[in-house]
């Protein structure tokens, strides 16, 4: 069993200024906080110096790539912990791996609410991961914050009080890609590839709602993969057969980076337009081949550290100054590390507004009272917005295409948020 937890760091006897430097700048970039509480409340997991918080994260499995976000996460606390923590209380962060498997997810989760006590568990990942746990935490009255999946149930309040989504849900996503299909190739033949669960169902859902009565006669194709199988070759051969000159790729890393490998050795070249989950250069793009993926079309809420053209963002080079110190040796490329950078940070947000009211119920609230919130390293435009009937923080993402060496953005930030 894989277990991370964030020790405490006094900082380096003599580090480089601009290192620390950098460090007091990042967490100059989060947004003011509001006067913490005068009065101290606890729940389990908090006290006056220490903050527990729970995760599980596949460092294991068919989709360990996504392992990236936990690591970043865990030592993102460890540099808050070494620069003061949060109102003073050492985050103690502990994270499992459960191998994108529910049945072990299930056992991680009550491990951390039953043994450990953590006041919150935060960022778990994966969609069928998160729904085994979903009515327990519930019932448990245990923030389940921020988790690291888009899938439209974690954006429902009335039902599930303590649960509460952060990406822009697949729904959301899927929408702005059939209205690009619709404006750009009002005539596509469409074939979808997706993952055999909630995360891949919610994108064709949100798809179907993008085109109407179009989905009918414009969707050709629709193959469907279990995350345990080897690989999808034969779903690829289908969905070329077809006759589809677009291409939908619902897919996690490993299974995004044998779908641009396998179009390319099928010689097929429709509009390839790929979910965020695998759209990560360093994690899919790099390992199915550059030269593969040129073209492709994909959609972002996060900075890309790697395009020159941020070079001198102030952001970035924070961002880039936190992976030298924290992080040496870590692949600038993987998106997925900013998607983890980013998450913490509204993280830290949260439990410095609840301030010394360290109760479940007013992590929540807090959690729920998010407007207008600019973290570093999201697209200029697009911030954080909860309210208590509104548990999708990221309702916007921008389009992009893929040069053959990076992600080129175009056109304006799109909501594909519907109002509520």
């Amino acid at each position: 069993m894989n277990i991370i937890k964030t020790a405490h760091r006094s900082s380096p006897g003599h580090a480089a200024v601009a290192r620390r430097g950098a460090i007091l700048f990042v967490l100059a970039l989060l947004p003011p906080l509001h006067a913490a509480s005068a009065q101290t409340h606890y729940d389990a997991g908090a006290s006056d110096s220490e903050i527990r918080i729970g995760n599980t994260m596949a460092y294991s499995g068919p989709v360990s790539a996504l392992g990236s976000i936990g690591r970043i996460e865990t030592v993102y606390f460890n540099m808050v912990n070494a620069t003061g923590g949060v109102n003073g209380r050492k985050v103690t962060f502990l994270s499992y791996d459960d191998g994108y498997q529910p049945p072990k997810t299930v056992e991680q989760i009550r491990k951390l609410v039953e043994s450990d006590e953590v006041l919150a568990t935060f960022g778990l990942l994966g969609t069928p991961s998160n729904a085994a746990v979903q009515k327990y935490l519930n019932g448990r009255k245990v923030p389940q914050l921020f988790v690291a999946t888009g899938a439209s149930r974690w954006d429902d309040p009335k039902t599930y009080p303590w649960t509460m989504g952060f990406q822009p849900t697949f729904q959301v996503e899927a929408r702005i890609y059939g209205n690009y299909i619709l404006a750009t190739r009002p005539d596509a033949k469409i074939g979808v590839l997706y993952q055999n669960d909630d995360f891949g169902k919610d994108y064709l859902i949100g798809l179907k709602a993008a085109l109407g009565a179009r989905a009918r006669t414009m969707i050709v194709s629709e193959q469907s993969y279990e995350v345990s199988d080897p690989t999808i070759d034969s779903q690829m051969v289908a969905l070329k057969q077809s006759g589809a000159d677009v291409f939908l790729d619902v897919t996690s890393p490993k299974f995004g980076a044998q779908a641009i490998r396998k179009a390319a050795e099928l010689d097929w070249k429709p509009l390839h337009i790929i979910d965020y989950a695998a759209n990560s250069v360093g994690a899919v793009l790099k390992v199915a081949g550059v030269q593969n993926a040129e073209g492709l079309v994909s959609a972002a809420f996060l900075k890309d550290p790697s395009d020159p053209g941020l070079k001198d963002d102030a952001e970035v080079r924070a961002y880039l100054a936190f992976l030298d110190k924290w992080m040496p040796g870590a692949d600038r490329s993987d998106a997925l590390l900013v998607y983890g950078y980013v998450a913490a940070q509204a993280l830290v947000q949260v439990l410095q507004h609840a301030g010394n009211e360290l109760t479940r119920d007013n992590v929540m609230r807090q959690a729920a009272s998010l407007h207008g919130v600019a973290i570093p390293m999201l697209l200029p435009g697009i911030t954080l917005n909860t309210s208590s009937i509104d548990y999708a923080p990221i309702g916007q993402m921008q389009l992009m295409h893929f040069d053959g060496t990076r992600w080129q953005l175009f056109g304006a930030v799109i909501s594909g948020k519907e109002t509520k």
